[in-house]
């Protein structure tokens, strides 16, 4: 599989980026190390906004972070279609 930027893909290792805590927003999966919700940058690219956009709105968050949460999305979506 190759990244977005047409580099070989490593299996990206969801536990680095992101945590599900009770205490932080209820238990919903939040970047680590912030409050952000994870399902914010699926938002915000759901709504044809750019990743430079959300990482602008959300300067907690790092670019490595969305980007490796976008690759594990896209790893996990091809290898269910795969099945």
């Amino acid at each position: 599989m190759k990244t977005l930027s047409g580099e070989k893909a490593k299996h990206v290792k969801l536990s680095d980026y992101i945590v599900t805590d009770p205490e932080i927003l209820g238990g919903d999966p939040v970047f680590r190390g912030t409050r952000v919700p994870v399902a914010s940058l699926f938002e915000h690219l759901e709504s044809d906004c750019p990743l430079e956009e959300f990482l602008e709105n959300f300067p907690s968050v790092s670019r490595a972070a969305a980007v490796a949460v976008i690759m594990a999305a896209q790893e996990l979506t091809l290898e269910r279609a795969r099945r």
